[in-house]
Order: C-alpha cells, then structure tokens, then sequence
C-alpha cells in the first residue's frame, strides 16, 4: 500500500516549527563575562609614599576610583551632559598625572604611567561605549520609534484629532521591539542598560497604546441620567485619556516640559476624585468607576522609567529566574537531541523521547516572561530547538514506515526522495555547532539550497496532493535553514 506523502506531511508540517509564533528564540547562547575598562592593579602609594609627587598620584588614583562607577554604567551617548563631564573631569586629571613631576625617578615615572594608564583606560571605555556601532543602532531605532508614535497619536492628539491606533501600528512597534533584542552588547554593562532602558520604554508604550483597543468594545461609559456621579467619572475619563497621550509621549520623549511626577500627581488627584463620588446602592456605575480607576493605575505602573535600567537584576537577565529556567531546559534537549542523533547513526530509528521532548514544550509554554522581549525571544528559541528535534523524529519515522505502491504517484515519489535527503542533512544540522565562517555550515547551506531546487523541479502533473507535498516539503527546507542560520547568529539575551 502506497503511503500518503500529503497525509504524513501535513501532520508533520502543522507543528508551529517555523518559528514558534505561539512563543518567542535560543540558538546557541554563549553568556559573555562583563567587560570591564582597563584599570591599574597595584596601588600608586606603595612607591615613595611620603614624596610630593607619590601624594598627588594617590590623589588622582583616589579620585579615578570615584568615577570608575560612574563611567562602568553609563549607558547614554557622547553629546549627553554626564559623558562631557565624565570626559572633562577624567581629562582634567590625565593632565594633573602629566604635570607630577617625577624627578627621573624610576619608580615614580613607573607610578604615573600606572596612573595615567588608569584614566586612559576609563577614557577608552566611556569613548567606545557611548560610540559602540549597537548604541548607535540603539538610538536610531528608538527615533524611528518615536517618529512612528509622534505622526500617529502624540501629534494628531494634541491638534484635538483622534490618535490612528492600530494593528499596523502596534506590528510596527513589535518590529522595532525585536530589532532591538537583536542588538549585540558584547556582555557590555552600558550597552545592556541602554538596550535594556530602550525596549522597556518601548514595550511600555505598546502596553499602553494596546490598552486603547478594549475601550470600543465596552457598552461604557454610561449615560449621565443613569446616576448623579456618571458625569463626574465621564469628565475623569476624558482626562484620563488626555493622561494616556501624555505618558505615550513622555516614554519616547516627546513630552516637552512635562514630567512623570507631574503625569504622577495628576493621575493619583483623578484617583482621589473618583475615590470622593458616592455611588452606593448601584451596582453598573461602581463597575464603572472601577474600570476607571483600573486604567488609571496601569498607566500609574509605567511612570517609574526614569530609574529603569538601574537595577542589575533587570538589564543582566544572566541572573533572572526565568532565563535560568530556560537554560536549564535548552539543557535538557541539548542531551536529549545527541541521544537521538546517537541513535539514529546506528540506524536505530526507534520513537526516540517525543513524550518528553512535548513535556518541555509545555513547561516552556508556562514560563513567565514578564512581558519581556529578551525573555520572549530567549523562549522563543527555546521551543524552536524542541520543535527540530520532534519534526526530526517525526520524519524519520514517516520514512521508516513507507511502504510505497507501484502505482504511486511520480511526484510524491520525487517528493520523498527529497525528504530522505533532507532528513540526513537535517541530522547535520543538529548536529552543527559551529559559525558561518566554518566549512560545514557552507557545506549544508549549500546542500539544503540544492534540495529546494529539487523541489521546484518537481512536476506535479495537476495532482492536488503533490502540489501541496510539494509546498509543505518547501517549507520543511527552508525551517531547517532558518534553524541554522538561529543557530549561528549569535544571539544574546
């Protein structure tokens, strides 16, 4: 009996693998250690303490310690007023070293190149951080982000027009969110803070923007001649909308002269406003009321940016619980998927641990991102690496149970033939752990093209079913090409 190559291949094909969309990616995560700037490791005053010249080293030793901090988290650009003062006082003291006068001692010309080496090597790093290629890119996306949201709601609200709110705004803004997670940092304490700072505005502002859209559907608010207090929370309302506006523009820093304290105290006079109404003995305008307050306060929630960024346990998501989780899965399949490669190299095709490949699956669906992008794509990929390995399995054991006919069709003919292939290569791909300067990946890259122009050799001859073969078999090859390009792309978290 002739197997059904359509049959098998939409079973294998409707696994969400070529992405994950339900989810967010992990190729072959390296954790970077933090760089640091160069700094002096021996004390300046252990030569000569008691000369002149040691004492004014020691001073300037004492004074780079104080801005060490400083320059190792600033995270801003170079025409920002803290890098100038940063660069003007670190300046200022290579000059003082300049100035010390050695007295062609050895140990005290020794003392001030230490010293001269330690503030150079601040210089260096706040130079090439605030100027690092990914800040850059950091600070282009987030003006075409705030150009975006300047020409659809910040502007049009504030010549009295309706802010244009839509999917295609809200997709534009996910596409700007996922080019920042993209961003290389080079395990770089500035850098991180500043991709950090920049997609928690972001996300914040598509939080809020995405907020508007419940607010059609609702039969609220009320009429006035439903009770006395329904035009006291109408009037709050309007406000609170004006609010929304407001903090959009403040998060993307079109704001003007306005402040989040400012925003702040508006937002909690509305809270105390509507706390005052009596609205006893009816039932639909408490609801109201609090549907009111319920949007008062998830704007109340974003107005903490101005600090974001600076917690460590915030931009080095090394050390959040979630990613730690997903490591420890990524782990897991790691040893599951060279258990099944060990396997199938002895030409044990077997079930291999699809039960428990699923089980992680679902543990990753329950992860908790915190509505962080970095996390969301961190588990994105995660399930990618799952989903190769259950499609793999799957194949292979579609394979193993082919019993093709005489009569079986040219083309799903050709089209197995094609998955055989792709098979074996996509059991190098998984196998792959490499770069794409390395001759392997050439190697597949240029084998897996080679089986998609195999593909569109094939002649369907007006069957349905190996047209749709056909397509699925496409699409299984370019996953597995997208699963090697992730895995080598160098992604970091």
């Amino acid at each position: 009996m002739c197997a059904n190559v359509f049959g098998v291949l939409k079973s294998l094909f409707g696994k969400p693998f070529d992405g994950g969309k339900r989810m967010e990616h992990g190729g072959q995560q390296q954790q970077q250690p933090q760089q640091q700037p160069p700094m002096a490791t021996e004390h300046p005053a252990q030569y000569l303490p008691q000369h002149p010249a040691m004492t004014r080293l020691y001073e300037v030793h004492r004074e780079v310690t104080g801005l060490g901090p400083q320059v190792c988290t600033f995270s801003g650009l170079a025409d920002d007023r803290d890098y100038k003062r940063l660069e003007r006082e670190l300046t200022r003291l290579l000059l003082d070293v300049d100035r010390v006068d050695t007295e062609g001692k050895a140990e005290l010309q020794c003392a001030r190149k230490r010293a001269a080496q330690e503030v150079e090597g601040l210089l260096r790093y706040l130079e090439e951080n605030a100027r690092h290629p990914s800040r850059r890119a950091m600070e282009e996306l987030s003006e075409e982000a705030r150009q975006l949201v300047d020409a659809r709601v910040v502007a049009p609200q504030r010549q009295g027009a309706t802010a244009d709110v839509d999917d295609e705004l809200l997709e534009a803004l996910q596409q700007l969110i996922l080019r920042l997670t993209q961003l290389k940092t080079e395990g770089r304490v500035p850098l991180r803070k500043a991709r950090y700072r920049a997609l928690t505005r972001l996300c914040a502002v598509q939080d809020v923007l995405e907020g508007r859209t419940p607010r059609q559907t609702l039969s609220l608010p009320l009429s006035s001649d439903t009770h006395g207090a329904v035009e006291s929370i109408n009037q709050v309302m309007a406000k609170v909308s004006v609010a929304r506006s407001q903090l959009v523009a403040l998060l993307m820093g079109l704001s003007g002269r306005d402040s989040c304290a400012h925003l702040s105290r508006l937002l909690m006079e509305m809270q105390v406003e509507l706390d005052a109404l009596d609205v006893s003995g009816n039932a639909a305008v408490r609801n109201y009321r609090k549907q009111v307050v319920e949007e008062i306060n998830g704007l109340l929630k974003h107005l903490d940016m101005e600090g974001e960024g600076d917690d460590t346990r915030r931009y080095d998501l090394a050390q959040n619980d979630s990613i730690r989780e997903i490591e420890a899965v990524r782990a897991h399949v790691r040893q599951l998927r060279e258990g099944v490669l060990r396997h199938c190299a002895v030409g044990h095709p077997g079930l291999g641990p699809k039960a428990e490949l699923q089980g992680l699956l679902t543990h990753l669906d329950q992860v908790d991102t915190a509505k962080n992008p970095c996390i969301r794509e961190a588990r994105r990929r995660a399930v990618v690496e799952v989903q190769a390995v259950v499609t793999f399995l799957d194949l292979r054991e579609a394979l193993a149970r082919r019993r093709p006919g005489t009569d079986e069709h040219p083309a799903h003919r050709a089209v197995w033939t094609v998955l055989a292939s792709l098979s074996e290569l996509q059991a190098g791909v998984l196998g792959f752990d490499g770069k794409r300067v390395d001759k392997s990946y050439v190697v597949l890259e240029e084998l897996l093209t080679k089986q998609l122009l195999a593909l569109d050799a094939v002649d369907p001859h007006g069957d349905d079913g190996a047209k749709v073969a056909r397509k699925q078999a496409v699409k299984f090859a370019q996953n597995i090409l997208n699963y090697l390009d992730m895995k080598t792309d160098e992604w970091e978290y």
